[in-house]
């Protein structure tokens, strides 16, 4: 007879956190926060309440941890879609990237719509901070210093170029010509070349 390996509590914790968010996403995409009830959840992620409660202090820290998780993933995929030549080049690929990525669907709504609203613009603002606009920083900052672009604000260039990216993948989400934006997006890039 084979043993099978137990997990370890870390193991299931992990597990328990990942089915919690994935449950978590769905429903926050599907009903949004406000019409999402714990018990929705609970049962979403074939858990107890008090699994919930363990691993999450309430509704909105699971909200928060979703908001993360896609945040997270957003970042990844701009970064790993900004390999290209030149600096210039790269803040335009990860452009093409940030809004393939919010195309994913409800991403759009969790990040732009149902985050500020839920967490705050100060909290929304800060976990995209910690993903997106450092990705962002770190391209201007690339192009500043290998002169591709005049040097400026490296903090404020890269919070508005996050505003424009946003707004497009607003736009593009409401049915907006995906094909148009990328154009103006691309237009507002290349304007920063010296």
């Amino acid at each position: 007879m084979k043993a099978t390996k137990r997990r370890t509590n870390p193991e299931r914790s992990s597990a328990t956190q990942a089915a919690l968010i994935a449950a978590a996403r769905q429903a926050f995409v599907a009903r949004g926060y406000a019409d999402t009830s714990t018990p929705d959840l609970v049962e979403a992620a074939g858990v107890t309440r008090g699994a919930l409660y363990h691993h999450f202090a309430d509704k909105q820290a699971l909200f928060r941890a979703v908001v993360e998780a896609e945040s997270a993933a957003v970042a990844a995929a701009v970064e790993a879609g900004a390999v290209e030549d030149s600096p210039i080049a790269a803040l335009i690929s990860g452009g093409e990237a940030y809004l393939a990525a919010m195309a994913a669907p409800g991403r759009t709504r969790l990040l732009l719509i149902e985050a500020p609203a839920v967490l705050g613009r100060a909290e929304a603002d800060a976990i995209d901070a910690r993903h997106g606009v450092g990705t962002s920083r770190d391209g201007l900052q690339a192009a500043v210093d290998g002169g591709a672009i005049a040097p400026i604000p490296i903090d404020a260039a890269a919070k508005l170029l996050g505003a424009a990216f946003d707004r497009a993948a607003l736009e593009i989400a409401q049915g907006g010509d995906r094909g148009e934006c990328l154009t103006v997006l691309r237009a507002l890039i290349e304007g920063l070349r010296r």
